[in-house]
């Protein structure tokens, strides 16, 4: 097992790619001393009002790693995302990779499952995805050295990617003027989330974080990349060491003035799936279902 300041001294080349209809950014992790790479949080474009699903993203992030002459070994989920559908089979059946996720996703796909009304035939276990992570658990992107911590809240399955010197945090924290992420939907909880937080702050202060999300509060420049120390002393919701009960209340304050993703029915239903659709019916066409009133308020 590779010692901390062994982690520290090997810095992956970080290549982020911007979604601006989902404003997700995925990332391109590559090892600085092979050719191999990871690929986090990829996504897949597709537009609701027409059903239609096209891949201008994923073939960007393909012809990237095809035209660097790189080789993929990992396809990572931070968690089930509820703002766009997962392009990992795509990228996995032009360059290979295991599709990677936390072992909790089986707790999402038990509540969701319910949720879609999917029958026994929908495997609740994991076994979509090719790996699954323990908290805790050491992998390598080729020399580089990278573990994994489980950082729920924002979801049960939200686990964060620590490789080499740079974390990668999903939803969990934004930058530090945009906070952190929301705690509502089925599976979170405010005070897990400020828990797991806490993990991510304890890392080095001069770790980079890489963020799945920037709304660029006040009209500033879109950003992606931030460090520990900023978001300890800077974050607005978790930086000064504010209190857990403090937190708590903000968070689940805020919370109930957020709309819920506009992709947020069909992200779940194919990303608790590994990025897999539904399979097509009798005439040859496929359906996502949206649920009515899953998800009304009391």
């Amino acid at each position: 097992m590779n010692t901390a300041t062994e982690i520290e001294v090997i810095k992956p080349e970080v290549t982020p790619f911007f979604d601006n209809s989902s404003n997700t950014f995925s990332y391109i992790v590559k090892d600085p001393t092979s050719a191999a790479c990871a690929i986090v949080d990829s996504v897949l474009d597709f537009d609701y009002a027409s059903g239609t699903i096209t891949y201008e993203i994923a073939d960007s992030i393909i012809e990237f790693i095809k035209t660097k002459g790189l080789e993929l070994e990992w396809i990572i989920e931070t968690h089930v995302h509820a703002d766009h559908l997962s392009a990992a089979p795509y990228i996995q059946s032009k360059l290979g990779g295991k599709i990677v996720i936390s072992e909790h996703i089986s707790t999402v796909q038990n509540t969701f499952g319910k949720i879609f009304n999917e029958g026994t035939e929908f495997a609740r276990d994991g076994s979509q995805f090719d790996r699954l992570f323990e908290d805790g658990e050491h992998y390598h992107v080729g020399n580089l050295s990278a573990y994994v911590l489980h950082t729920p809240g924002h979801t049960p399955a939200c686990m964060t990617h620590v490789i080499g010197d740079a974390v990668f945090v999903g939803d969990t924290l934004f930058m530090p003027d945009g906070g952190t992420a929301r705690a509502d939907f089925p599976g979170g909880d405010a005070r897990v989330l400020y828990q797991s937080i806490q993990k991510i702050l304890s890392l080095p202060e001069e770790t980079r974080l890489f963020i799945c999300h920037d709304y660029c509060p006040n009209g500033r420049e879109l950003a992606y990349e931030t460090t520990v120390g900023l978001q300890r002393n800077k974050n607005i919701h978790v930086g000064k060491n504010i209190a857990e009960n403090e937190f708590v209340r903000m968070r689940e304050e805020r919370d109930k003035t957020l709309a819920m993703p506009r992709l947020i029915f069909p992200a779940l239903q194919v990303n608790m799936a590994a990025g897999h659709f539904p399979n097509p019916e009798d005439n040859g066409m496929g359906y996502l279902k949206v649920p009515i009133n899953a998800f009304k308020t009391q």
